[in-house]
């Protein structure tokens, strides 16, 4: 009796957490989507500003990004593929691997994730301290 007690803990507390990442990411999407962004482009554009990639240098491998956003790697392509139209990064070829890719922040990219940035942060903030999270629509 006492193992079932503590399984159905471990699964409501799963619950939670799931509970908790998709009122956020709602949010998250419900904000960002004022700048035309969503959630997940937004990770993308932080992970470039913020983060150092193997090998120096300022662009980041596709599969190093892959890693830090969860993502597949053809929905990550896809991602690359509209923030790259919308001027916000730029791909190229990766000088030690022909076959992999290597993107970037444009300056468009960088002024864009600097004015995002607060509301990114105001809404996990917001979501995950505590407060009554908004309903999503």
């Amino acid at each position: 009796m006492a193992a079932k007690k503590a399984e159905q803990g471990l699964v409501n507390q799963w619950r939670d957490i799931l509970a908790v990442h998709a009122r956020t990411l709602c949010e998250l999407d419900r904000e960002l989507h004022r700048h035309g962004l969503g959630a997940s482009d937004f990770e993308v554009l932080d992970v470039l500003a913020d983060g150092t990639p193997s090998g120096g240098g300022a662009a980041f491998r596709v599969q190093e990004i892959s890693e830090r956003v969860h993502l597949s790697q053809s929905a990550l392509s896809r991602l690359i593929g509209r923030l790259e139209k919308d001027g916000l990064v730029t791909r190229g070829l990766c000088e030690e691997d022909r076959r992999g890719v290597r993107v970037c922040l444009t300056p468009k990219g960088r002024e864009l994730h600097g004015e995002v940035l607060p509301v990114q942060r105001a809404v996990l903030t917001r979501m995950l301290a505590g407060e009554p999270a908004s309903a999503c629509e």
